[in-house]
């Protein structure tokens, strides 16, 4: 059975309690651009004010703002809020302006090409692991990931890759205050289990996740090291079950996946 953890402050002081700097009301802002996601694309105020978790008024005040900024505004039809194109510049200048993103971007495309799949860049937030660039091919893919998207370390093969170059107890730690959920009827939601799998991962090179996040959906990872040794990221693949088993798999797109993630480790340290 899934066990749950905590992924925020939970147990812990909150900041404002103890950092005077801290400013409530930007924390307020950036809660309610939290809120909406792919399961709620529009929102009523007071959806708002229960997802961000604060009163009707910080959540009316945080609103008002952020429209007349320019980044929540009204869907013509339902009247219901909605986030606005200008919130995509929030995150495009972090993404342009990523050295990764720069020196990964040749070697994706190489892996793209070699394997006919579509390769990609993730970097570790929390207990999740967010895209950060991707190389697609004409090769239909059964989910569509794009850049931007968070997938859980626990059940995917980047972030056991990453979570490889920890060690068991720092790995241990990660996957515990993880919400580790059944995605399908494959999904490992045991920490030992996941573990063993991590501890394989360190050994062959790649990190290997069979339709755990989703059905019809493979997964072929490998880390991205910095000069210091540290995991900062993973490259992978996501090739389908419909054109692909897990033999084949390993036998002919691991070798790519290693090589993709040692050439940007490579460039990362010069």
């Amino acid at each position: 059975m899934a066990t749950s953890g905590t992924t925020g402050t939970i147990g812990k002081e909150r900041p404002e309690a103890t950092d005077p700097l801290f400013n409530q009301s930007l924390e307020k802002g950036l809660a309610v651009l939290r809120a909406f996601d792919p399961a709620h694309r529009t929102l009523t105020l007071a959806d708002i004010a229960r997802i961000a978790d604060m009163s009707k008024a910080s959540a009316q005040r945080a609103v008002h703002t952020l429209t007349v900024l320019g980044y929540i505004g009204r869907d013509p039809y339902s009247r219901r809020l909605r986030l606005l194109p200008k919130v995509i510049e929030l995150g495009f200048n972090y993404l342009a302006s990523h050295p990764l993103v720069r020196l990964a971007h040749p070697y994706l495309a190489q892996l793209a090409r070699t394997s006919g799949e579509t390769a990609s860049l993730t970097e570790p937030v929390d207990q999740y692991m967010v895209y950060m660039s991707q190389i697609m091919t004409t090769q239909s893919i059964p989910v569509l990931t794009p850049v931007g998207m968070r997938i859980p370390m626990y059940c995917t093969s980047s972030g056991r890759a990453y979570l490889s170059r920890h060690t068991d107890q720092q790995a241990r730690e990660l996957l515990e205050a993880s919400i580790r959920e059944a995605r399908t009827p494959a999904t490992l939601t045991d920490v030992d289990d996941i573990l063993q799998t991590i501890r394989t991962c360190r050994q062959v090179g790649y990190a290997l996740n069979c339709e755990e996040l989703f059905l019809g959906d493979m997964g072929i990872a490998a880390p991205i090291i910095d000069r210091y040794g540290e995991a900062v990221g993973a490259v992978h693949l996501a090739p389908p079950t419909s054109r692909w088993n897990m033999e084949e798999v390993t036998s002919r797109l691991a070798p790519l996946v290693i090589e993709c993630a040692r050439g940007i480790s490579e460039s990362l340290a010069h």
